[in-house]
Parts: structure tokens; C-alpha cells; sequence
């Protein structure tokens, strides 16, 4: 795969190359989460597939808060490998990693203490309430390994060697595929089986990352060359300050997931089925908008880091050509697919009601992924620079109005008003963004020194 310098190079292309490994690699951890629910669909039947759906939302904001927090790490990384810092640099990596271990420890005695209430919360259906308990507690003994692996990925970014998760994702994509088949099929052990594969296949992907990304840190500096300290709490300050608005960010789609899930499960389990199948379809659509914005999250920092703020400026606009490329491309798709994608988790002559929300719900959303790329590009580069304050507003009015709209408009327009307020959160995130964007003060932000 072609390799640019993201401070040299001509800033379209570096971007485009530097994203393109992160959003195969997305891809394919969507693939991999996806393939959880087609199997336990097709093999087990409806009432798994929602047991499975319900939990995701759960789940769905650890594995973000995972990405944030690496994010928070990795603009620090990144602005002291623009500048050439290679002793601070390799200290940032060393406490983003030290942290979020201890971090993961408490999410995971967290979710084990509270997984009941948790669904209890959402309104889960009693049917399927036995079975997403089951989920969860399996899936929260992996969350150290999740977390880790999302941190690693992450700094791997910040160097610019996106393509290193990328093969990792595949082996742990095809790793998770094959023990799912396993577990369900040979062994019978329905959801209980594909939450284990999961963690078996997330575990050993860190592992393996952890294992390459300590080599790959000798290449930095002279071979002897150790990080200026092991741990600094000065650094991890400077992380929390872009990691919990990056948190918050990167989980407005969950979050949202979840607060509105209970006005979901009110409708009954077939609905959740379809609203579960077309949620999933939507996390792999906006995988190229959330790609790109990262991207611009590092192509910031480092030429920020390098004071090359022209070449910041530059590669945002190259990276609106990117969104709408993508975007057209989903577009047209989901708008001659709908159908055949959403029969691959539910059969529309055995669970009418689950494919009719389902393929309702692509229907409408397959013409507004523009929207949340044109914010995750904003977003990456208020984000890149450290400008934290309005990126934080804009995301929490995103969010605000997912949940407002679904909760006040449920009862008058039926569960059609979860997916209308989608496009209007994106929408509200990004005006703000890009409002901020155009006053120039992010490029006055110095988070290194």
C-alpha cells in the first residue's frame, strides 16, 4: 500500500492513504461484530439476534470510550512526533497505556456489577432479558482486551502506521468468523458462543499489538534511546483534556443507541430485531466518515506540532472530497440493496415485522451520511488541535436532540422518529463545528508545551 508523509506530502493523498487502512480495518471490526448477529439470526432465530441487540448498545459505548481514550492519546503522541520529541513521544505511548489498563479494570468490575440493572434500564423484553444478561457478562471479561487493543490501534495511528491495526483486524475478523461458526453451529452454545469468540479473538489481536508496537517504539530515536520517563501525569492530564470530549464524540452514536433503546424496546422484540439489524448496517456506513475525521484528528496534530498550519487548513478541504465520494457511493447502494442487506439478518417471510423496521429504517438513512462525515472532519480538526470547548458543545447538542426527538415524537410519529432525529443531530453538530472551524482559533492551540 502507498505510504505519504503526512508533512510533506500532497495533503489529499496523505490523507486518503493514511485513512484508507483505518476504514478497511473499521470495516472489518464492524464485520466481524455484524457477524455475531447474522449467525446467531440465521442459526438460532429472532429472539437471539435481539438478546445480541440489545446488549450492542451496551457494549457499543465501551468500545468508544476505548477509541476516545486512545484518541486523547494519540494527538499527544502525534504533536510530539511532528515535532520530533521522540523521548516524550514514547513516554505519552507508556502512560496512555498504563492508564487505560486501570481504567478498563474499573469499566469491567462496573459491568459485571451492573449489567442487570442496566438492561432493566433500557426497558429490555423479558424474553430475550435472560440471554443479553449472558452476553454482557461474558463480553465484560474482555474488556481489558478490548480496551487495550482500541488504545494500541490508536497510537499505531498517531505514528502513521494505520496499516498495522488493519491486519491485525483482519486476522481478528476471520479469527472471530470461524469460532462463531464453531460455537453455534458445532457446539450449540448460542449467544454464550459468539460473545466468547469475540473475547478469544479480541484477546488475542492485543495481545499480538502489544507484542509489535514495543518493537516498532526501538525505531524512534537511537536503538538504546528509552522514553524520558514511564509515566507522567502531567501527560496524562493533557490526554484526559482531549480524551473525554473525544469520549464523548466518538460515542454520541452510542449513547444515543442507548438512550433511545428503551423507546425502541416499547414497540416489542420483532421491532428491536429490525432496529438492532439496521443499527449495525448504519455502524459500517459511517465507518468512512469516522475513518476520515480521525485521520484528520492526526494530520492535524502533526503539522500542527510542525507549524504547518496552511497544510491543516488544506488537507480539511481535501478531506470534503473524500466524504462526498463516499457518501454518494453508500447512497446509491443502500438505495438498490435495502432489501437484499436487511434480509441478511432477518428473513422477511419468517420475521415481517423485524425486516419491514429494518428496511424502513436504511431506506431513510442512506441519504444523509454526508452529514456526519462533513462533522467528523470539523470535529477532527478542532479535536487535532486540542480546541475542545465547542467541539464538546456541538457533540452534546447532537446528542441532546437524538434523544429529545425520539423520546417527545415516538408516541405521534412511531418508532420512525428514532431515525428522524439522526440526521438532525449530525446536522446541528456540524454547524457548530464549522462555525468554530471558520474564527481560525484552533490553530493558536499548543498542547505540548
Amino acid at each position: 500500500m502507498q505510504k505519504y508523509d503526512m508533512l510533506k506530502d500532497n495533503p489529499g493523498k496523505s490523507l486518503f492513504f493514511f485513512a484508507l487502512p483505518m476504514i478497511l480495518g473499521n470495516l472489518f471490526q464492524q464485520f466481524y461484530n455484524m457477524a455475531d448477529s447474522i449467525i446467531v439470526g440465521k442459526f438460532v432465530g429472532e429472539d437471539a439476534l435481539a438478546a445480541v441487540g440489545a446488549s450492542y448498545s451496551l457494549t457499543t459505548v465501551f468500545i468508544m470510550i476505548a477509541i476516545g481514550g486512545g484518541i486523547g492519546a494519540s494527538v499527544l503522541t502525534s504533536q510530539y512526533m511532528g515535532a520530533g520529541e521522540y523521548k516524550k513521544m514514547k513516554t505519552s505511548v507508556y502512560t496512555a497505556l498504563i492508564s487505560f489498563f486501570a481504567v478498563s479494570m474499573i469499566m469491567l468490575i462496573f459491568g459485571m456489577a451492573m449489567k442487570e440493572q442496566l438492561l432493566l434500564l433500557l426497558n429490555t423484553p423479558g424474553n430475550i432479558f435472560e440471554d443479553s444478561v449472558l452476553y454482557l457478562k461474558i463480553y465484560f471479561i474482555g474488556l481489558p482486551f478490548l480496551f487495550m487493543y482500541n488504545v494500541l490501534s490508536a497510537v499505531f495511528n498517531a505514528l502513521g502506521k494505520s496499516q498495522i491495526p488493519l491486519y491485525l483486524l483482519i486476522f481478528s475478523s476471520l479469527l472471530n468468523v470461524v469460532l462463531d461458526l464453531y460455537m453455534v453451529i458445532v457446539l450449540n452454545m448460542a449467544v454464550a458462543g459468539v460473545a466468547i469468540a469475540t473475547v478469544i479473538a479480541q484477546g488475542i489481536s492485543a495481545v499480538i499489538s502489544f507484542v509489535i508496537l514495543m518493537r516498532t517504539l526501538k525505531n524512534y530515536g537511537s536503538i538504546t534511546e528509552k522514553a524520558e520517563q514511564l509515566y507522567s501525569i502531567t501527560m496524562l492530564k493533557k490526554m484526559v483534556y482531549i480524551a473525554i470530549p473525544s469520549i464523548l464524540q466518538q460515542s454520541i452514536v452510542s449513547i444515543g443507541m442507548l438512550l433511545v433503546q428503551s423507546v425502541v424496546n416499547g414497540f416489542g422484540s420483532s421491532a428491536l430485531a429490525g432496529y438492532s439489524a439496521g443499527m449495525r448496517i448504519e455502524s459500517v456506513c459511517i465507518v468512512p466518515m469516522i475513518a476520515t475525521g480521525n485521520a484528520i484528528s492526526t494530520f492535524t496534530a502533526q503539522n500542527l506540532g510542525a507549524s504547518q498550519t496552511e497544510r491543516v487548513r488544506k488537507g480539511y478541504y481535501a478531506g470534503y472530497k473524500i466524504i462526498v465520494a463516499f457518501a454518494i457511493l453508500i447512497c446509491i447502494v443502500l438505495s438498490l440493496f435495502h432489501k437484499q442487506i436487511i434480509s441478511a439478518f432477518v428473513d422477511q417471510e419468517s420475521g415481517m415485522e423485524a425486516f419491514t423496521v429494518g428496511n424502513s429504517y436504511l431506506k431513510f438513512i442512506g441519504f444523509f451520511f454526508a452529514m456526519i462525515g462533513f462533522k467528523s472532519i470539523t470535529d477532527g480538526v478542532l479535536r487535532g488541535s486540542g480546541d475542545m470547548i465547542i467541539f464538546t458543545i456541538a457533540n452534546l447538542v447532537n446528542l441532546g436532540i437524538r434523544v429529545f426527538v425520539a423520546f417527545r415524537f415516538a408516541p405521534v410519529w412511531g418508532i420512525q422518529a428514532v431515525w428522524y432525529a439522526v440526521p438532525m443531530g449530525w446536522t446541528a453538530n456540524y454547524m457548530i463545528s464549522f462555525s468554530r472551524y471558520l474564527t481560525g482559533n484552533w490553530s493558536k492551540r499548543d498542547i505540548i508545551n
